[in-house]
């Protein structure tokens, strides 16, 4: 499961880091997802909207075991 999360994580990246962020995968506890958003995407007001919107339904979509996506 953790390499999926991570290829979806890879999928997502490049969108993250044209806007000067990245995500990083902290830890899989059990269906939760915990990542870490870094760069601009750490400090942007819109961080949740990101972790949301694109972070949490890229990986549900890949993985769809995972229930929640938190951030750290």
């Amino acid at each position: 499961m953790k390499e999926r999360i991570e290829k979806a994580l890879a999928d997502i990246r490049p969108s993250l880091q044209a806007d000067g962020g990245d995500v990083e995968l902290v830890a899989v506890e059990g269906k939760v997802v915990k990542v870490r958003l870094q760069g601009a995407c750490g400090t942007c007001p819109m961080a949740t909207l990101t972790l949301k919107q694109l972070v949490e339904a890229r990986i549900k979509s890949m993985v769809p075991e995972v229930e929640r996506v938190e951030a750290v």
